[in-house]
């Protein structure tokens, strides 16, 4: 019985030696993408994940305001357009002065005025600042253009020195003007009223707009180095009465006014001399 017992024991202790031995086996997963395997991230940071900011650049018009310039072509410009205009012009202004007796702060002026400031379609197109047609006895080349009539033949040029030195020949070879080379050169005034007598504009603005433009951007003083003076402009403030007028603002149009005040179209433009329904920014009109 005890025999038994011994085998017993010693089977059992073989059994569980063998079991120990046994290999073990091991599983690799190859798949990269498994998600038993173990990667490092990188921490997404508040920098990658700010949104971009677009940056703007605003330019204050307080001393920049806009205008707009009525002549061949509406044009929308800035004072510092016409700054920028008049500095590009004012030295072949003043040698066409010296030369044919023109004062240069008129040149200057209609200049501005008739290519708006250098950014009209003539202007633009075919160096044409001042609205000069082609006329009879023209050889050079031209454009066509809308004006008083569906697209009228205009003068082109190569430079805008050309259609400046253009202008004078055109003022002084027409007898229509002569009586302007009798005035005072540095009279502007009266130049700005002599052109539009002698038939060179049609509206009846057309001399205090040049006038305005003169004495707002101080032009005279390009008057004043070729004729070797120190003259000054003496501008009258006149006291107005505020309610008597609207100041146009962006957006403004006869039609929107003359419902605002009770007025007609034809009441507003009557009373402010218009030929036209174009507004200017900042322009003062009457309403009563």
């Amino acid at each position: 019985m005890m025999f038994k017992k011994i085998l017993f024991l010693v089977f059992t202790i073989l059994l569980v030696s063998c079991s120990s031995k046994k290999p073990v086996v091991r599983t690799v997963n190859k798949n990269p993408t498994s998600t038993n395997r173990t990667t490092k991230t990188k921490p997404i940071t508040k920098e990658s994940s700010k949104p971009k900011t677009e940056i703007k650049t605003v330019q204050s018009e307080e001393n920049n305001s806009s205008e707009e310039l009525v002549a061949t072509s509406k044009v929308s410009t800035t004072t510092d357009d016409v700054r920028l205009y008049i500095d590009s012009f004012k030295d072949v202004a003043k040698y066409n002065m010296k030369n044919h007796g023109i004062p240069a702060s008129i040149t200057l002026a209609q200049g501005v005025l008739e290519s708006g400031a250098g950014k009209g379609r003539l202007s633009t197109i075919a160096n044409n600042h001042f609205g000069i047609k082609c006329h009879t006895g023209w050889t050079g080349e031209s454009v066509s253009h809308d004006d008083d009539a569906a697209q009228e033949c205009f003068r082109k040029y190569q430079d805008p020195s050309e259609s400046y030195r253009d202008h004078s020949l055109f003022l002084t070879s027409r007898s229509r003007y002569d009586g302007l080379f009798k005035l005072d050169k540095g009279d502007y005034k009266s130049w700005a009223k002599g052109l539009k007598a002698a038939g060179y504009a049609t509206d009846p603005k057309y001399p205090d707009k040049l006038i305005g433009i003169i004495e707002r951007y101080q032009l005279y003083e390009y008057d004043n180095e070729v004729l070797d003076r120190n003259y000054k402009a003496n501008i009258a403030v006149v006291v107005e009465n505020a309610e008597n007028y609207h100041i146009i603002q962006k957006g403004d149009t006869l039609y929107s006014l003359s419902k605002k005040y009770n007025l007609t179209v034809e009441d507003l433009k009557k009373m402010n001399n218009m030929n036209d329904n174009s507004l200017s920014i900042d322009q003062k009109i009457k309403i009563k």
